[in-house]
């Protein structure tokens, strides 16, 4: 069994997160157009992303409880088909309450490692009660981690919080390996006709209103409202693909899952 990893010793040498944070406002990729009706301007988004899951990081798992946690299975799944291996080593970035790195656990065994980083302490908090694997404070356009050493970069469900989706996925090829994998699970809506209204009802009414219904909390309510508004404006997977490629992917390719529910990208850096 390997001996514990020391996050700091993959970092910058301990240099503050806020230090390697870059601007709030968006960049050459933002993942969606400003979202003005939750803060007045662009360079108000990432504070306002933070306070929110700041205020209902301990109701997250509601939306996981309500589809009985297939979501989690899932992840799981796809991780093995996509190439994940015993003794391979696991950046989750965006590691939220655990989902994607709870199935990477599993996989990759006592011999590979699984570390998790999340800009928002209140949700590595959660994610400390499912999962022990090193945690770090830290963004995915900055990420506190040296160069070629991971084998899998995973994010799931958060990559419309990034601030430049090009600055995001240089830093996942630049801390993956030669041949390294990055894999990304993300919602999906139908653009157009009876596919975007069913999606709409079910993620903009109905989840929304059932978290409420089980958390009473408003802020919690808030976050579902507001995740749907960045699936509903985040640009089209052809973007993130070109996005993926100007960051340094050789390969980079997007899959539809289940239409209205969500797709995956998938990016290998060169050997």
């Amino acid at each position: 069994m390997p001996a514990p990893l020391d996050v700091g010793k993959l970092g910058y040498g301990g240099v503050p997160m806020s230090r390697r944070h870059e601007s709030n406002v968006p960049g050459e990729f933002p993942p969606h157009v400003p979202l003005t009706d939750y803060y007045e301007q662009p360079a108000d988004r990432q504070d306002y992303v933070q306070d929110l899951f700041d205020k209902s990081a301990h109701h997250y798992d509601t939306v996981e409880k309500i589809f009985l946690n297939g979501g989690v299975h899932y992840r799981r799944l796809s991780l093995k088909f996509n190439g994940l291996k015993p003794g391979m080593k696991v950046l989750d970035v965006a590691v939220g309450t655990a989902a994607v790195s709870m199935g990477a656990v599993k996989i990759v065994g006592p011999e590979g490692r699984v570390v998790g980083v999340d800009p928002n302490r209140s949700m590595l908090r959660e994610a400390r009660k499912k999962v022990d694997i090193p945690l770090a404070r830290g963004v995915a356009q900055a990420l506190p981690f040296r160069s070629d050493y991971f084998d899998f970069v995973t994010m799931g469900i958060a990559l419309r919080h990034v601030s430049d989706l090009k600055a995001a996925f240089s830093e996942y090829c630049r801390v993956l390996k030669p041949g390294g994998t990055v894999w990304i699970l993300e919602s999906h809506v139908p653009r157009k006709g009876i596919g975007h209204s069913l999606t709409k009802f079910l993620w903009a009414k109905a989840i929304p209103g059932l978290t409420y219904v089980a958390t009473r909390s408003r802020d919690a309510k808030e976050l579902m409202d507001y995740y749907w508004d960045t699936i509903d404006q985040c640009v089209e997977p052809e973007k993130v693909v070109e996005a993926m490629r100007a960051g340094g992917f050789e390969s980079a390719r997007s899959k539809l899952v289940v239409p209205g529910m969500f797709c995956e990208y998938i990016g290998k850096k060169a050997e």
